[in-house]
């Protein structure tokens, strides 16, 4: 039977990226996201709860995200989940669930401030001298 790996996620970052270059010359970036969502329990309560996901890019895209997002950026993440297996220094077994980030999209504001996305979409449309009458 064949499998389907895919994950999409938004949210806020938790942390500032981590950026590192292993030993082969390619850049990983680790990230901390946090997604929360509310429901009504039994007795009419607004419950909120938050989910911490940990995230891992690679090359180009972990350059860029180490450069532009910071700590509450939002941004939605599309990958796929990552099961890790390692032993750490006293010989215990440890072991991660993790998603591995195919594409990151910026959703909020950049460091400086100023919007990602475009302030006005279509913006001349409304121009007087446009020839095109809609």
């Amino acid at each position: 039977m064949t499998g389907f790996n895919r994950v999409v996620l938004i949210g806020n970052l938790t942390r500032e990226p981590e950026l590192r270059t292993i030993p082969s010359g390619s850049h990983v970036a680790e990230l901390g996201l946090a997604t929360n969502e509310r429901y009504r329990n039994k007795d009419g309560e607004t419950v909120e709860t938050t989910c911490f996901i940990d995230v891992v890019t690679w090359g180009r895209q972990a350059e860029t995200c180490a450069q532009y997002l910071s700590k509450g950026a939002a941004i939605l993440v599309e990958g796929r989940l990552q099961f890790d297996r390692w032993q750490n220094r006293e010989g215990q077994n440890r072991s991660k669930l993790r998603v591995r980030a195919d594409r990151v999209r910026f959703m909020g504001r950049r460091r400086d401030g100023h919007s990602e996305a475009p302030t006005s979409i279509g913006a001349g449309a409304d121009s007087d001298d446009d020839p095109m009458p809609f």
